[in-house]
């Protein structure tokens, strides 16, 4: 399989590129700048037949209609909203990603955000960090045992944060396109319903074009002044300028965000205020599973081009 062009959109976990360079004849885009046209005046199109994208450059339109002799896209993520499946239908083009592997690493954060936004974790560390702690006793947070948890989207990272949450004796509901048949937790299937009876609304849905600004000012509202956003899923789920301004009003009682709209760019704002704990999109980021990722990367691209079924198929 060494002769078999690969084209990795942009830098990922070094593990992987070594993986790659040792399976395949591996091209890396970030060399041209990140420029399809670039890429193409050095290489030539037809010698591509892979491309691995992630969250940050998936393959577009442009990309596929680039590569002629291109075969199946391996996406070093589970999300699918950064890869055009239309298009990569149409062409007969197969797509995978990697499932179940991040789902306890990302459920793990989204129970971290929690605790972060509600026992203040980052501003009572920088209080003892910055002297403050021999002046005063750093004061009381709010007790997460025992809250109402509303989770929007019950798929594989959705039911193993209700398990996680069910653990802190949380009553679980949740909200999405049809009620689960595997689940004893409430379905609402308004999302607003969902978020007026709960205290803390995760979101943990995939990003589609119904999903995108799901949580927009009449939900953050319904959850209130007493409620705590948290959102593990995409960054457009939720409408940022309405949650920066309900923040800032008082209208929301915080968030723990470890994604945004525009990343790396986070709104300025978020940035002074002690209710919100933010992190740089590391839902999966633990050696263990970066490298279990890579590994099923690898294996879907070794099973296609064996002829082989795909071991995580997504068309």
């Amino acid at each position: 399989m060494k002769s078999i062009g690969v084209l990795m959109t942009c830098p990922m976990h070094k593990y992987l590129e070594q993986q790659l360079e040792t399976h395949f004849n591996l091209f890396k885009l970030w060399h041209c700048n990140s420029s399809i046209t670039e890429f193409l005046k050095t290489h030539q199109g037809n010698t591509i037949r892979a491309v691995v994208g992630d969250t940050n450059i998936g393959v577009d339109a442009e990309l596929i209609a680039s590569f002629p002799n291109l075969e199946i896209v391996a996406s070093y993520s589970v999300g699918l909203d950064k890869i055009d499946l239309r298009k990569c239908e149409e062409k007969g083009i197969r797509v995978a990603n990697t499932p179940d592997v991040l789902t306890d690493d990302v459920a793990d954060l989204a129970i971290g955000l929690i605790l972060g936004v509600l026992r203040r974790i980052c501003a009572s560390d920088v209080y003892v960090r910055i002297g403050k702690w021999k002046d005063a006793d750093f004061g009381l947070a709010t007790k997460f045992s025992g809250k109402s948890v509303g989770i929007v989207g019950l798929g594989r990272i959705g039911t193993a944060i209700a398990k996680r949450a069910e653990a802190f004796g949380c009553s679980i509901s949740y909200f999405s396109r049809s009620q689960k048949p595997f689940a004893n937790y409430k379905f609402y299937s308004n999302i607003i319903d969902l978020a007026t009876s709960c205290q803390i609304l995760i979101v943990a849905c995939a990003l589609t074009e119904e999903t995108r600004h799901i949580i927009d000012r009449e939900v953050i509202d319904a959850l209130g002044p007493k409620g705590i956003l948290i959102n593990i899923g995409r960054g457009a789920h939720v409408d940022e300028t309405e949650l920066v301004s309900a923040l800032l009003e008082g209208r929301l009682g915080g968030a723990g965000l470890d994604v945004y709209e525009n990343e790396p760019e986070v709104p300025e704002e978020l940035l002074g205020l002690g209710n919100v704990v933010l992190q740089p999109h590391v839902g999966s980021d633990t050696v263990e599973t970066s490298d279990a990722m890579a590994d099923l990367v690898i294996s879907n691209l070794k099973a296609h081009f064996s002829n082989k079924p795909l071991l995580t198929p997504v068309i």
